[in-house]
C-alpha cells in the first residue's frame, strides 16, 4: 500500500475472489524498561491458531506446525502502566532447532495488511529461511486481531467504494468530500479511542516488545513495502537492538504524502506501460485490441470513462464503476504473473462484462466473497493519517491535479483526489516525512524493484542515504511488480539467504536481473521517477 495507496493483498485473497528515543534504561528498581518506560515483555504463550476472522481477511485457519499467541502491549506509551492492547503474533518454528538463529519477523505492509493471515499463505515462498529461524509476523496495532480499527460496515464500504472517486463537476466534488467525511466521521464514532494511538512510531515501539517477548537480543527482521517503513523508524528508536534486517519494495523516507502518491502515479503508469508494451509483442496472442502500448492505453482511459457514465453489470446484483475498474487493475499490477487476469478482466469489461476486474478490485479491498470486509482499508486510513501530518483542501487538492494527470493519464486524478483522505481527520498526523536515521545500527539489506508500481525505485537508494553511513546496503532487482523476493529470482534470493542465514552482506550497489547473474556495478542514480 507510498504507503500503499492502493493496498496490496494476500495473492490468496484473490484466488478465493474470483515519540520516544530507543534504547533501554534501569528505571530504578533493577528492572528493564524500554522506549516510554514500559516494562520488557513477558514470555509467550504459544498455541493453537485458529481460523483467521472476517477482519483478517477470513480464510481457513493454518497448519497444525503454526501457533498463535498474544503480547499485552501499551495502548500509550506515555502511560506505561495504563490501559494496555493485545497483539496478535503467529509463528512455524525453525526446521533445524539445532542451528536455529532466532526468530525473523516479518511485516508485509499495507498498512493495514494482517500478518496472522498473510504468513502462513506466503510460508513456501520463505521455506529455505524457515531452516534456521523461527517464522513469526503479527497484526500490528489497528490490525485484523490487534485492536481493530472499525469504520463502516460492509454494506456502507460496498457504497462507499462504488462512489466517484474522480469527481468532474461541483455537484460531484462536494458529493466526494461528503463521502470522505462520512467514513471519517464512521471511524471516530466506532474507534475514537484508538486512533490517537495506532502511528507507526508505536508499531515499531511493540516490535521491541514483541523481541523481547520473543527472547531474542536482536530483532531479525523482513519488511516488505509499508513494513520497510517501519523497520527505518524501528532502527531509528532502536539502533543497538537491529539484527539481520531486510527492506524489499521500499517506501521512500524522504517524499511528503503528495510527493509518494505522485510517485506511485509514475509508478502505476509504468508498470502500465509495460504491460501494454508486453501485450503488443505478443501480436496476436493478446486480447486487446491496439497495435501500440499507447493505443492499448487509450483503450483504457476511454473504458474509464464510459464507466463513469454507464457502469457494466460485475458480480450478482453488483455493477462495475469506473472507481473499482481502476482499483481491479492496479491490484493486477501489483505483480506480473497476474497480467494474463488483467489482459482477460480488461477484454471482458470491454465487452460490457465487468466480473474480472470487480473480482481484482474486490482483492484489492479486502472484500471476501461472502461481502465481508477485512478492516484493511479502516486500518490504512487511520494509520496513514495518525503518521502524515499533511491536509490538503480542495482548491489545493484541484491545482496539484494537472501534475498527476502529466504523470499518468490512467491512475492520476485518482491518486491526485486521494489528497483529501485525511483532511477533516479527528486526529493530528506525526511528521511530513519519518526519521529512519539509525546510526550504530547492523547492516541493512535495501532491496529496490526498476519496475516496481507501487514503492518505485529510486525508493530504495534514499532509504539507504537515510539510515546513514554503513547502514544500508543496496541491492537493485531489475524486473517486474511489487517487491523482489517474491518474484522468485534466484539472485535477489540468493544474496537475501545468504545475509539473513549466514550473514553474508552483498557488495554494495549489486545488480540482479531476470537471469538470475548478479554484477556488483552499482545501480544508476535514480533522478526521481522510476526507471
Amino acid at each position: 500500500m507510498p504507503r500503499d495507496t492502493w493496498r496490496v493483498t494476500a495473492a490468496a485473497a484473490l484466488a478465493t475472489a474470483l515519540f520516544a528515543t530507543g534504547g533501554c534504561s534501569d528505571d530504578g528498581d533493577g528492572k528493564k524498561t524500554t522506549a516510554g518506560g514500559a516494562k520488557e515483555a513477558k514470555p509467550l504463550k504459544w498455541g493453537e491458531c485458529p481460523a483467521p476472522t472476517p477482519l483478517e481477511g477470513g480464510g481457513q485457519a493454518p497448519p497444525k506446525d503454526w501457533q498463535c499467541a498474544t503480547l499485552d502491549v501499551p495502548l500509550d506509551y506515555a502511560k506505561p502502566e495504563g490501559e494496555t492492547l493485545p497483539i496478535a503474533l503467529i509463528r512455524a518454528k525453525a526446521r533445524d532447532q539445532k542451528n536455529r538463529i532466532g526468530s525473523l519477523v516479518f511485516n508485509f505492509g499495507g498498512p493495514g495488511g494482517s500478518g496472522i493471515t498473510t504468513l502462513p499463505g506466503a510460508a513456501k515462498e520463505f521455506e529455505a529461511l524457515r531452516a534456521r529461524y523461527d517464522l513469526v509476523s503479527f497484526d500490528p496495532r489497528g490490525v485484523g486481531r490487534s485492536a481493530p480499527v472499525r469504520c463502516e460496515d460492509d454494506k456502507q464500504l460496498d457504497a462507499y467504494l462504488s462512489e466517484d472517486f474522480t469527481p468532474d463537476t461541483p455537484q460531484e466534488e462536494q458529493r466526494y468530500v461528503e463521502i470522505i467525511r462520512t467514513y471519517q466521521q464512521a471511524c471516530k464514532k466506532n474507534s475514537d479511542k484508538l486512533l490517537p494511538h495506532v502511528g507507526t512510531s508505536n508499531a515499531a515501539r511493540d516490535m521491541d516488545r514483541i523481541r523481547q517477548a520473543l527472547g531474542d537480543e536482536k530483532l531479525h527482521y523482513f519488511g516488505i513495502s509499508y513494513g520497510t517503513e517501519l523497520g527505518g523508524i524501528y532502527a531509528h528508536l532502536f539502533p543497538k537492538n537491529v539484527g539481520r534486517a531486510v527492506f524489499d519494495a521500499v517506501v521512500d523516507p524522504t517524499k511528503t504524502s503528495e510527493a509518494s502518491a505522485l510517485g506511485q502515479a509514475k509508478g502505476f503508469q509504468l508498470a502500465l506501460d509495460n504491460f501494454a508494451q508486453d501485450c503488443v509483442d505478443r501480436g496476436d496472442e493478446c486480447r486487446l485490441q491496439g497495435s501500440t502500448a499507447k493505443e492499448i492505453e487509450a483503450n483504457i482511459i476511454k473504458l474509464q470513462k464510459d464507466l463513469a457514465a454507464k457502469p457494466i453489470p460485475g458480480i450478482g446484483d453488483r455493477q462495475l464503476t469506473e472507481t473499482q475498474a481502476t482499483n481491479g487493475i492496479a491490484q493486477a499490477l501489483y505483480s506480473q504473473e497476474l497480467w494474463p487476469l488483467l489482459e482477460q478482466g480488461l477484454d471482458e469489461a470491454e465487452g460490457g462484462q465487468g466480473q474480472l476486474l470487480l473480482a481484482l478490485s474486490d482483492a484489492l479491498n479486502g472484500r471476501d466473497e461472502q461481502g465481508h470486509y477485512s478492516n484493511l482499508s479502516a486500518a490504512n486510513a487511520a494509520i496513514n493519517c495518525a503518521d502524515s501530518k499533511e491536509r490538503y483542501t480542495l482548491a489545493e487538492t484541484k491545482a496539484k491535479l494537472p501534475a498527476f494527470r502529466s504523470a499518468s493519464p490512467v491512475f492520476g486524478d485518482f491518486l491526485g483526489w486521494a489528497m483529501l483522505s485525511c483532511t477533516g481527520w479527528p486526529v493530528a498526523g506525526a511528521w511530513e516525512t519519518p526519521d529512519v536515521s539509525a546510526p550504530g545500527a547492523a547492516p541493512i539489506l535495501v532491496i529496490g524493484n526498476t519496475g516496481d508500481p507501487a514503492t518505485p525505485y529510486e525508493g530504495a537508494r534514499r532509504m539507504v542515504e537515510r539510515l546513514g553511513p554503513g547502514v544500508g546496503v543496496e541491492l537493485t532487482y531489475k524486473g517486474e511488480g511489487h517487491g523482489a523476493y517474491n518474484s522468485g529470482d534466484t539472485c535477489v534470493q540468493s544474496a537475501v539467504n545468504a545475509y539473513l542465514l549466514e550473514g553474508k552482506e552483498p557488495a554494495q550497489g549489486t545488480v540482479c536481473t531476470a537471469s538470475g547473474n548478479p554484477t556488483a556495478t552499482p545501480a544508476a542514480t535514480p533522478t526521481g521517477s522510476p526507471v
